[in-house]
């Protein structure tokens, strides 16, 4: 059996990391693609040492571009690789372009694909990772979902129940490996008196107007509650271009996944439009306000500590305050997101 994994950017990092290592106890055949999505050492060099995956066995270097330019060049090297490779199973994370330009390609080629993290919608095709997600599961062949709500949406979608396997959330089988040390991690004397905030989706971040509403209110709040904020490089492009003055935040570089771990543990409430720090701050029991009006992760919202604000920044406010004010929404950790995710997928695998 030889399994090729397909990575692309920093979330699909902690999603393969622990299927890799389940794997090898199978002691079955794997090779390691990275298409170059990400290319930045911090968004995606640095996870790789991070999580003790292997070096890539090829690394496609695609770097960036449009969702078109970039998808047709994964496209374009990837069926090379995958022809020459002949894997019997390709394992494509997540939902970003590496992940269904790979589906494509091995659809085509009539190669087996498995989604890990299938299922989830937030039924809002207005975001590109909607699209990936829909046409990545009606290609796969096997589709292992983190939660109830991604058994429930594909069934809707008319895919049959034989290719689904409900294995439970990879990206806790990483935090719950690396938290001991996350935890260690210093926070200069801020524990539990900061907000950590991300901002990255274009909805956000590309329009003047809204980007200035939400920096506004977390400059309002920086007198209450010190604002860390790792700026992913478009965001940080977009501040300089729009002039906006951001200098009472503590703007800080795109962290490494220990070190970001370790800011959430120790953070009195996290600001994000990522769908991964969703999950993440509901494991942690970390209230979570996400600037979006949906989630493809609704589970974070329904037993989680996820609450989703959008761009009001008059719901934004209240929920800060009341997290400031000790009354945080409580929330509880779903159904097997309990750091064996990666074995069921790799014993599953195995028996193919």
């Amino acid at each position: 059996m030889h399994i090729l994994h397909v990575v692309g950017a920093r979330p699909n990092f902690m999603k393969a990391a622990p299927v890799i290592h389940a794997i090898k106890r199978w002691n079955l055949k794997q090779t390691l693609i990275h298409t170059g999505q990400h290319y930045d050492t911090n968004m995606s060099d640095i996870f790789f040492a991070q999580l003790g995956m292997p070096e890539p066995d090829l690394n496609l270097g695609v770097g960036s571009g449009s969702h078109a330019q970039q998808t047709a060049e994964i496209m374009r090297q990837f069926e090379t690789v995958v022809i020459d490779a002949k894997p019997d199973i390709v394992l494509v994370y997540g939902d970003v372009n590496s992940t269904v330009a790979a589906a494509i390609v091995c659809s085509k080629l009539l190669i087996p694909v498995a989604h890990v993290e299938a299922g989830l919608r937030s039924f809002d095709r207005t975001m590109p990772e909607e699209i990936n997600r829909i046409v990545t599961d009606r290609l796969a062949d096997l589709l292992f979902t983190p939660s109830e709500d991604g058994d429930v949406n594909l069934e809707r979608e008319g895919i049959s129940s034989e290719r689904i396997c409900r294995v439970g959330n990879v990206m806790i089988d990483s935090l719950i490996r690396f938290l001991p040390l996350a935890k260690r991690q210093s926070v200069n004397g801020l524990d539990g008196r900061f907000a950590l905030v991300t901002l990255h989706r274009p909805s956000n971040v590309d329009d003047n107007a809204t980007l200035k509403d939400i920096l506004g209110v977390l400059l309002e709040i920086s007198d209450r509650l010190a604002v860390v904020f790792p700026v992913h490089p478009r965001t940080r492009q977009r501040i300089k271009e729009f002039g906006i003055d951001a200098s009472r935040l503590h703007l800080l570089e795109p962290l490494p996944y220990i070190e970001f771990l370790g800011m959430q543990c120790h953070a009195a409430v996290v600001i994000t439009d990522s769908g991964g720090i969703q999950e993440e701050t509901t494991y942690l029991g970390i209230p979570c306000l996400t600037i979006r009006n949906n989630t493809e992760r609704p589970v974070t919202v329904e037993l989680g500590t996820n609450v989703l604000v959008g761009q009001d920044r008059g719901k934004i406010l209240i929920e800060l305050n009341k997290i400031i004010d000790g009354k945080a929404k409580k929330g509880t950790i779903p159904p097997l997101w309990d750091g064996h995710a990666a074995d069921r997928i790799a014993s599953v695998l195995s028996r193919l």
